[in-house]
């Protein structure tokens, strides 16, 4: 195993206080692990991030031309990994790998040429999807096509038994929560509701203990594990449990804009316009495909001297 530094060794080494280390684990993905109640981060990992942060860095080496191989990295998706599963049976001579990396990490998988799509719903406080994110990691933004819209929320216990009705109800003594990843779009989301509520989520029992997929979450609640988490509606759907909505999320694929129209690429994203997927989607439910398979733009700049 690797060095690894303390919160206070990390802020010397990035020059900055240790105050600061918690906002770049929760907003710049610093990398991070929490053991028992401390964070720990190794140094090796730490080096890699500053590196991807640089300013003018070299330009870095080019994915290998196609030969049947399509990877994509990002946000897990149920709904996705039935589209990958789908590609793979139908297409014997291509093959899609998932990596599940969270909304961040594949838009960083991305910005180093380690994957062809990246998976992401990130909001900005703007409320606009993905772009902000974009604009700030890369020195070309990709194309973006829509996947699908999908409801995001708190899931419960079936019956709800703690009658939780929003995430302000979240800060209520005893209730257990099970959370999300850092640097997933969800856990991102979760911490603007509980910002939104004036909730700090370390007042939350179970906040620190996070999950890196969405049936995760589920299956803890639905093992009384947990009363609430982070989720979306299709995982309550298929486990039978409550659900407490609060928006519908835009879930995009970044391409790089060099390989849009390699062979392995296109077919994928034809089944976007396939049975499967709406089959799919209605029986999940939770899904919204009126977008899906569409090119999506930043929106246009307010210009200020109008207003």
């Amino acid at each position: 195993m690797g060095e690894m530094l303390s919160t206070k060794e990390v802020a010397k080494f990035l020059n900055v206080n240790e105050k600061m280390v918690y906002s770049l684990i929760a907003e710049k993905s610093l990398p991070a692990s929490k053991v028992t109640g401390k964070w720990l981060f190794p140094l090796n990992l730490v080096r890699q991030w500053v590196e991807t942060g640089t300013e003018n860095y070299p330009e870095l080496a080019q994915l290998p031309p196609y030969h049947g191989l399509v990877l994509i990295a990002g946000s897990n998706d149920l709904l996705l990994d039935k589209i990958i599963s789908t590609f793979n049976l139908k297409h014997k001579e291509h093959m899609a790998m998932f990596g599940i990396a969270g909304s961040m990490g594949g838009l960083k998988a991305l910005k180093q040429n380690l994957c062809h799509i990246a998976a992401s719903h990130l909001m900005a406080d703007n409320e606009e999807y993905n772009f902000p994110f974009l604009k700030d990691e890369m020195n070309q933004i990709p194309a973006v096509v829509n996947f699908c819209l999908r409801e995001q929320g708190i899931i419960v216990q079936k019956g709800n038994p703690k009658n939780i009705q929003s995430v302000a109800s979240l800060g209520e003594k005893g209730i257990k929560i099970i959370n999300r990843q850092l640097g997933t779009g969800t856990r991102q989301l979760f911490d603007m509701e509980l910002k939104k509520a004036g909730i700090k989520g370390e007042t939350i029992t179970g906040y620190e203990k996070a999950l890196i997929r969405h049936m995760d979450v589920g299956l803890k609640i639905l093992a009384k594990k947990a009363d609430a988490g982070p989720c979306i509606r299709p995982v309550a759907n298929i486990l039978g449990l409550d659900f407490i909505p609060v928006c519908k999320e835009r879930f995009d694929l970044l391409i790089t804009k060099e390989r849009f129209f390699d062979k392995g690429i296109q077919l994928f994203l034809s089944l976007l316009k396939g049975k499967v997927i709406k089959a799919t989607a209605e029986e999940y439910g939770g899904y919204d495909l009126s977008m899906t398979g569409k090119m999506v733009y930043p929106e246009p700049e307010k210009d200020s001297s109008s207003e």
